[in-house]
Parts: structure tokens; C-alpha cells; sequence
């Protein structure tokens, strides 16, 4: 009897899923627990496997298309078996044609080829061709040049949704020129992916419902520049691990610290529960990741009781596979606490969005040279502004400003870090 290979929920928060690859292609033998096709979540790209032996029967849908969870996507079977193939389930969200907008003052613009790349001075490819590594991966696996798909990412990046695209309609995204006003405008439509459908879902939940207020504190991080450089050096002399030891990075002393100022401060390592507030015995926290199409929290578990060594080479391995979408649903939920740093991008200050059901996060800002006065004395130190975002449902003013007062004692006197 022929068996149904259904949209499953791959993550504790899936709702849709959108089909990347077939594994299995029509006529294949197919084992319990083979892998079927690759799925991309709203968190990770995960493996969807068969729950039943048999053949491969049919593909009821092509490779890039999004479904709800549950739809059945393809049918497992016996070897020449008869089976009744329903019409294909409608995809999620498949593009619409866009409305006309408002007048707009703007130079006609002519619409590129396919073989043309935003920001090139004539609009041909120059250099090398920017990609992300899934998007590499599923090219190379196609046959697919890259340099003939306009990128949809940032600075003209080829993402693996170009692809899909690419692969469902026989060509790469069109951009559409049309007039507006009297004036050619040029616009491309792309579909939502599952992860930024569900960051737009979560910061809907963040930003209403959430009563939330900030508090802003400057840190002297000139002993933790010094630290980490004595770290670092050390850990190059050192030949006992044969040289495998990660460099610590600033962020690491940070969420070393954080985790530390946490257990002192346990209202702030909480959650709200609508009826109930959970605070949390165990300090997991959930550092933001950037990714080719949105943001991914991993979590360092126990991290308060982790050496920096262990935080260091812990952040860069999930940090990796958090890009390439490789994370386990088990690797990003479960944070109490959340740490967002922009320091890398000469960002000096700024505001982050709490992760419900977290009642806090902290924004991380680019640590500087600046004048200050010290002992009556204007000189030149590194400074760090943090702003902490508080669910003022769980975490009152003071109980934010002591937590922040302990981080910055941490920070401006690394050895409380080994108390």
C-alpha cells in the first residue's frame, strides 16, 4: 500500500517548510530512515527522511516550493504499484503581481540581464561571483554557473533561494520594468522565505504586546583589551593542544560575563509565561547570528560554567554551522538570555529586540578609542556602550540596573570573571 511522504515539522517552530532538494528521485529504492529531501525551515536546512520502505513513486511537488506542514509532498510505494496522484498542493505564498505604487521622481531605469549584478559600473560581472556557502553547494550540485543568476542578497549576493527559483520557473528572478507615473520603475519580487516569515511573526509578538524599556551604560574596556591580547598570546605559545586552540574574541568575554552577571541576577534570567514567570536555574545564552537571509540565535548551554576557551571554540563551530543552516532545533531554542553584538560593523550604539519568551536582551556596540577623564586627567581609553532591553513585565528598572552594574564591574575587572 502506497504511503504518503508528508510535510513534516522539522523544528519546534515550523509552520511551513519550503522543499530545497530531492534526494530521492522517482523509481529509487527508498529504506526506513533514508534521506528524502532537504527542507529548509524558518531556522535551519534539515533532512527529511522516510518513515516507510518501498520506491519512490512520485514527486508531487518540484524542488523550491513552500508548503504548510503537513501537506503531502510526495508518495512511497511498491515497485509498478497502481496510485491515485491528487492535483499538487498549493505552495505558500507564491509570488503576486505587484501593485502599482505611488508616483515616485526616480531616472528610467533599465531592467538588467540575468547576467548582470547590482553595483558592477557597467552592470557586468566583475571579480569573483558573491555567494553564500549553501547557495555554492546546491550551484555545484546543479551544473548551475553562478554567474548567470542575479542575486537577490545583500550587495547582489546569490542565495540559495535565487536558485530555487531559478529551478522552479526555468530562469532566474525577473526584474520588472514598468511604468509608474509616466516613469519606468524597476523592482524585483521575492517570496518570503520561511525564516523571515517567522522573524516578521516574532517581532510582531516583540514590539506590540511587549512593554519594554532600555537602559544604556559606557564600559572601559581597556582591561579586557589587554586580557584578551595576553590570552591570545598565551594560547599561541601553547603546543599542548597542538595549535587547535581558538583565539577569544571580545564577544566571548562578553557572554562569559553576562553568564556570570546572570547568576548573580536570576530575575533576569527568566521568561514570561503569560500566567507566570519562569525563572531559569541554568544560564543558557542565545548569542544573534547573521545569516544570508535573517538572524539565528545558537545557544551556549551552562554557559556561566564554561571556561572562555570552551566559549570561544563553542561560538565559532555553532556560529559556522548556524550560516551554512546546519543547526539541530536543540542547538537555537532553550536560550534564557540573549546577546546581540554589532561592534563589527562600527556600530556605536543601538537598540535590540527581545526573543520572547526572554524577558531580555542585550545590544552590544563597537568598542572605541575615546577621550575620557580619568583621575582628573583627560586620556585615551577604549570604550563599549551596551544597551540592555527589558520586558518591564519581569524585570523591573533596578533590578535592569544592577544587573548592568555588575556586567560593567565584570568587564572593567576581568579577574571578577574567576572569582
Amino acid at each position: 500500500m502506497a504511503t504518503n511522504v508528508l510535510m513534516e515539522a522539522l523544528s519546534p517552530t515550523m509552520e511551513e517548510g519550503r522543499l530545497v532538494e530531492w534526494k530521492k528521485q522517482e523509481g529509487d529504492v527508498v529504506a526506513t530512515g533514508d534521506v528524502l529531501a532537504e527542507v529548509e525551515t524558518d531556522k535551519a536546512v534539515m533532512d527529511l527522511v522516510a518513515r516507510a520502505p518501498g520506491v519512490m513513486l512520485k514527486h508531487l511537488v518540484p524542488a523550491g516550493t513552500t508548503l504548510a506542514v503537513g501537506k503531502v509532498v510526495g508518495v512511497i510505494g511498491k515497485s509498478g504499484e497502481e496510485i491515485s496522484v491528487a492535483a499538487p498542493p498549493a505552495p505558500v505564498g507564491a509570488p503576486a503581481t505587484a501593485a502599482p505604487a505611488a508616483p515616485m521622481a526616480a531616472p528610467v531605469v533599465a531592467a538588467p540581464s540575468p547576467a548582470t549584478v547590482p553595483g558592477t559600473a557597467a552592470g557586468v560581472m566583475t571579480g569573483r561571483v558573491k555567494a553564500s556557502p549553501l547557495a555554492k553547494k546546491i550551484a555545484a550540485d546543479r551544473g548551475v554557473d553562478l554567474a548567470r543568476i542575479h542575486g537577490s542578497g545583500p550587495e547582489g549576493r546569490v542565495i540559495a533561494r535565487d536558485l530555487d527559483q531559478m529551478t522552479a520557473s526555468g530562469a532566474t528572478p525577473a526584474t520588472v520594468v514598468r511604468p509608474v507615473g509616466g516613469v519606468a520603475a524597476s523592482f524585483t519580487d521575492v517570496p518570503l522565505s520561511p525564516l523571515r516569515k517567522t522573524i516578521a511573526r516574532r517581532l510582531a509578538q516583540s514590539i506590540g504586546p511587549v512593554p519594554t524599556f532600555y537602559l544604556t551604560s559606557e564600559i572601559d574596556m581597556e582591561r579586557v583589551w589587554e586580557a584578551r591580547e595576553a590570552l591570545n598570546t598565551a594560547s599561541a605559545n601553547d603546543k599542548s593542544d597542538g595549535g587547535k586552540a581558538s583565539k577569544v574574541s571580545i564577544n566571548d568575554i562578553i557572554i562569559k560575563a553576562v553568564a556570570a552577571a546572570l547568576r548573580q541576577h536570576p530575575a533576569c534570567n527568566a521568561w514570561w509565561q503569560e500566567d507566570r514567570i519562569r525563572y531559569w536555574n541554568d544560564v543558557h545564552v542565545s548569542m544573534a547570528v547573521a545569516i544570508e537571509d535573517g538572524l539565528i540565535t545558537p545557544v551556549i548551554r551552562h554557559a556561566d560554567q564554561k571556561s572562555l576557551r570552551q566559549i570561544s571554540a563553542e561560538s565559532r563551530e555553532l556560529a559556522g554551522r548556524a550560516r551554512e543552516r546546519r543547526l539541530a532545533p536543540e542547538e537555537y531554542t532553550g536560550g534564557t538570555f540573549s546577546v546581540s553584538n554589532l561592534g563589527m560593523f562600527e556600530i556605536d550604539q543601538f537598540t535590540a529586540v527581545i526573543n520572547p519568551p526572554e524577558a531580555g536582551i542585550l545590544a552590544v556596540g563597537g568598542t572605541v578609542q575615546k577621550p575620557v577623564v580619568l583621575d582628573g586627567q583627560v586620556v585615551v581609553r577604549r570604550r563599549m556602550r551596551v544597551t540592555l532591553s527589558c520586558d518591564h513585565r519581569v524585570i523591573d528598572g533596578a533590578t535592569g540596573a544592577a544587573f548592568l552594574k555588575t556586567l560593567k564591574l565584570m568587564l572593567e575587572n576581568p579577574l571578577a570573571l574567576v572569582w
